[in-house]
């Protein structure tokens, strides 16, 4: 299996968040766990274009949609 194309923080910066691993920490405590009936990008904390940003990524199956999986795994937790 090939390696991401961009690691975990990255995702934390290509949306405008903190991406140092403890603000990170911070980030998936302060919004876990997401409830299961809400999709990821509809969580009430994303901006609209993190929120498309989000979206996209998924839909496209582009680069960033390992990291995004990651993410929504690490908010359901």
């Amino acid at each position: 299996m090939d390696q991401p194309i961009h690691p975990f923080s990255e995702l934390f910066a290509q949306l405008g968040l903190p991406s140092e691993e403890m603000a990170i920490r911070q980030f998936i405590t302060m919004h876990s766990p997401l409830r299961a009936d809400i999709e990821l990008a509809d969580a009430p904390f994303w901006t609209d274009a993190q929120s498309a940003f989000l979206r996209e990524e998924k839909l496209e199956d582009a680069d960033w949609a390992v990291q995004v999986d990651q993410l929504n795994l690490a908010l359901r937790g």
